[in-house]
């Protein structure tokens, strides 16, 4: 595993744990020689994962949409900044780039991005490890909407036990890397 694509918010959150854990995770990904794809910002989760990554000796590779670069506001110090045109760009792009994929808590595009790779392994369109860094909880209720889906016969039980979940950034990275 040498490249890692985190999706995650351009807000900060209200519990100061999202921020803090985001940074540990791009410091954890530094130690651990795992280059970050990422959003491209300096704001919000993406920058603290991002600032983790550098201040460690990092490697962090932004992809970021034109039309976002002023409003999440380009990061400016990454070992590499590519400006694409959409957010279908954005998402190939990254896709192509990582070896396996995490998602820390954010939005609706946080969820988008990270249930659009999700996809893809479900139906075989790539064998790469999709992870949830489960900050303050944050994550518990999808859990709990997967189970209700596969109670009601639309997702299958293997499906959902593909998916790595920790609270810790450490500990996650250790379980993808033995995948």
């Amino acid at each position: 595993m040498k490249r890692v694509a985190v999706f995650c918010g351009s807000r900060e959150g209200r519990d100061p744990i999202y921020m803090k854990k985001a940074k540990q995770l791009g410091e954890v990904l530094a130690q651990h020689n795992i280059e970050l794809v990422y959003g491209g910002a300096v704001v919000g989760c993406m920058g603290a994962v991002a600032e983790g990554v550098l201040e460690n000796g990092g490697k962090a590779i932004g992809v970021i949409p034109e039309k976002l670069k002023t409003i999440e506001i380009a990061h400016d110090k990454l070992t590499e900044l590519h400006v694409v045109e959409t957010m279908h760009d954005r998402k190939a792009m990254m896709a192509r780039l990582a070896d396996a994929f995490i998602a820390l808590p954010g939005g609706a595009g946080t969820l988008e991005e990270w249930f659009e790779v999700v996809t893809w392994a479900q139906i075989g369109y790539h064998e790469k490890p999709c992870a949830l860094l489960n900050i303050n909880d944050y994550y518990t209720p999808l859990l709990e909407l997967f189970d209700h889906m596969i109670e009601q016969g639309f997702v299958d039980q293997l499906h959902k036990e593909v998916l790595i979940m920790e609270c810790d950034p450490n500990e996650l990275i250790n379980r993808m890397k033995e995948l």
